[in-house]
C-alpha cells in the first residue's frame, strides 16, 4: 500500500505545469493536496489494521492468530458477553464499560458499586447467567470498605441504556481484614438456579479451616441470594450456611462445566503450589494445612505436607507458581482439538495456560501459549463463536481465534 501512495505522489509531482490562470492553479493544488492527504490517511489506517495481527502460532498442531482489540484501560478484572459482539467489563479501579468487539470502542457505564480500591481489592468479577437477556440481572463481586477493613461482596444490578439500576448487595461476606490481599473472587453458574462465588482467605491463613468465616471458601447461593436448603453446612452449628467448600487460599478462577456437571477452580499458592481443583460438595481442600508451596521468607514447606487424610488433593499443581488469574472450560466451537480443555490466565509467568483433561477428570497434558507476549493475563472469556478473549494488567484486550485471512 505504501508503494501505491508513493507512486501517486510521484506521478502528480512530475506532471508538467498547467498554463491555466494562477487562481485555477491554486484551486487544483488545494484539491490535489486534500486528495493526497486522504490517500495517505487511508494507507496509514490500512497498515495500522494489518499491524493488529500480533502473532501467528499453534498449539497441539492447531494454528491460531492473535489480535489486539482494545487498550488504554486500567486493570480489566472481569469480562462477560452480554451480546454477540458486546463484552461488559470491569476495571479494578471501579470503572465499568461495554466493549464493541468489532470496532474496539468502549462505552462507559455508570451506577456501579462504590469500591474499596486498595492493594488487590477493587471492582472484581462480572458475570451473567446462561441465556442472558437485557431484562436479567448482572452479577458483580467487589471489595467493600467496612469499619476500616475490606470485605468481599457479591452484588447484582440491571443494565438500562448506559447505566446500572437497582443495584443490590446480595452478600457482604464475613471476611473482614485489614490486609489488602486475597479477596478472590470469581462468579459462575450451574444453569439450574445457583451461582458459585469464591472468597480468598484475606491474607489470614487460619481462615481456610474456619467455617465461621466466609474467607477461604467457595460459596453457593440461589440467583436471588438466598441459601439453598441442600448446602452442606446448613444444619451445622458454628458454620456459615453459604459455604460449599473450604480450605482455599485465593481462588481467582472458577468455572462450572454444565456438560459434565463439574465445578472447577484454580487458586494461588504461596511460593509455588498453585492448584487446579475439582470442587465437591462440603469438601476440605487443605489450606493452610497441606500445600505444595514454600514460605516467602525461606525454603520451608508450608503446612504439614502435601496430603492429609480428610483433605482433597489437587488435580494439578504448579511449582513454580504461574499466578493464575482466571479459568474456563473450552467448548470446542472454533478449536475442536481443544474441546474440554481448561484455559487459565497466568499473571506471574505471563502466558495462557492450556490443560488437557481426560474422561475421569485427570490432568494429562499442559501447554503454555503466548509466553512471548510478556503480558499478565487476567480475565478470560469465550465468545459465542468460540473465540477466546482475554485481558491483561497493562490494560489491553486481545482476541485469539483460528488462523484465517481476515480478523
Amino acid at each position: 500500500m505504501s508503494f501505491i501512495c508513493w507512486g501517486v505522489f510521484q506521478e502528480n509531482r512530475l506532471k508538467p505545469r498547467s498554463r491555466q490562470p494562477r487562481a485555477k492553479q491554486n484551486y487544483f493544488v488545494r484539491q490535489l493536496l486534500k486528495f493526497l492527504g486522504l490517500l495517505l490517511a487511508f494507507c496509514w489506517l490500512s497498515q495500522s489494521v494489518m499491524a493488529e495481527t500480533l502473532l501467528l502460532k499453534s498449539s497441539k498442531g492447531v494454528p491460531f492468530q492473535l489480535y489486539k482489540v482494545a487498550d488504554g484501560l486500567g486493570v480489566p478484572w472481569g469480562m462477560a458477553f452480554i451480546g454477540p459482539e458486546q463484552i461488559l467489563l470491569t476495571e479494578r479501579n471501579g470503572k465499568i464499560g461495554i466493549l464493541d468487539t468489532v470496532s474496539g470502542i468502549i462505552t462507559r457505564i455508570t451506577g456501579g458499586p462504590k469500591v474499596m480500591h486498595s492493594g488487590q481489592g477493587g471492582l472484581l468479577d462480572v458475570a451473567v447467567p446462561p441465556g442472558y437477556s437485557q431484562r436479567d440481572w448482572i452479577y458483580f463481586s467487589y471489595s467493600k470498605a467496612q469499619q476500616g477493613k475490606g470485605v468481599t461482596t457479591l452484588a447484582r444490578a440491571k443494565l438500562k441504556a448506559k447505566r446500572l439500576v437497582t443495584l443490590q448487595d446480595m452478600l457482604i461476606t464475613r471476611s473482614a481484614s485489614t490486609t489488602g490481599r486475597h479477596f478472590g473472587s470469581r462468579i459462575t453458574f450451574d444453569g439450574t438456579g445457583h451461582l458459585f462465588f469464591s472468597v480468598g482467605d484475606r491474607g489470614v491463613r487460619p481462615n481456610g479451616q474456619d467455617l465461621s468465616t466466609h474467607a477461604g471458601s467457595i460459596l453457593r447461593l440461589t440467583l436471588d441470594g438466598s441459601v439453598p436448603e441442600n448446602n452442606p453446612f446448613v444444619q451445622q452449628k458454628n458454620a456459615l450456611p453459604e459455604i460449599w467448600s473450604y480450605g482455599h487460599r485465593n481462588p481467582q478462577g472458577m468455572f462450572y462445566d454444565k456438560k459434565h456437571q463439574r465445578l472447577w477452580s484454580i487458586e494461588h499458592g504461596p511460593r509455588g503450589g498453585d492448584e487446579i481443583n475439582l470442587i465437591l460438595r462440603g469438601r476440605n481442600y487443605g489450606w493452610p494445612v497441606i500445600s505444595y508451596g514454600k514460605e516467602y521468607w525461606g525454603p520451608v514447606q508450608v503446612g504439614e505436607g502435601t496430603e492429609k487424610e480428610g483433605m482433597e488433593k489437587s488435580i494439578k499443581f504448579y511449582v513454580p507458581s504461574i499466578a493464575p488469574g482466571s479459568l474456563i472450560v473450552y467448548s470446542g466451537k472454533a478449536f475442536p482439538a481443544w474441546k474440554g480443555n481448561l484455559f487459565a490466565g497466568a499473571l506471574k509467568l505471563t502466558h495462557l495456560n492450556r490443560v488437557e483433561i481426560d474422561n475421569s477428570g485427570k490432568a494429562v497434558a499442559e501447554d503454555r501459549l503466548l509466553e512471548g507476549l510478556g503480558e499478565r493475563i487476567r480475565a478470560l472469556v469465550e465468545s459465542p463463536q468460540g473465540w477466546l478473549y482475554f485481558s491483561t494488567d497493562s490494560g489491553k484486550i486481545f482476541r485469539l481465534r483460528p488462523l484465517v485471512n481476515n480478523p
